[in-house]
């Protein structure tokens, strides 16, 4: 499985207001800005991470974490990995998300927390509607 880097999403009330504070911590700007949505690929340390404009409810500021994968069949990999381990993995192929078109799966740790394994295809004009709850919906019904 090749690893491309580790994701971050976290949820702020004004994305505007937020990109400079993290311009300067990571030293980048980033690499797309959408209305509610900020994108920065940070090189040291290597990571993708995203500000998602939002209220914070249930997991405060952390939005969900993610791993992003070099293909759809690294990802289907990861599903077969954690399905054999036992755990619920969630598959949201072909979405458009993070206003990107996608390939993911979804899991959540013991605690709740949600964390994506995707792949980015291309760039997309909008948001999407997907996540792990619309993924664990859609697989139960």
């Amino acid at each position: 499985m090749a690893v491309l880097r580790p994701h971050l999403a976290l949820t702020v009330t004004d994305v505007e207001r937020a990109i400079p504070f993290y311009e300067a911590l990571f030293g980048v700007t980033p690499e797309k800005v959408k209305p509610g949505y900020a994108k920065f690929s940070v090189a040291e340390p290597a990571m993708n991470f995203t500000l998602n404009q939002g209220e914070r409810a249930e997991l405060g500021a952390f939005n969900h974490a993610g791993i992003q994968l070099a293909s759809t069949d690294d990802v289907l990999a990861a599903k077969l990995r954690l399905t054999k381990a036992g755990l619920a993995a969630f598959d949201e192929m072909d979405t458009t998300c993070c206003y990107a078109k996608q390939d993911k799966i979804w899991v959540r740790d013991p605690d709740g927390t949600p964390w994506e394994v995707f792949v980015t295809h291309a760039d997309a004009d909008e948001e999407g509607d997907g996540g792990p709850q619309a993924a664990e919906a859609a697989s139960c019904c």
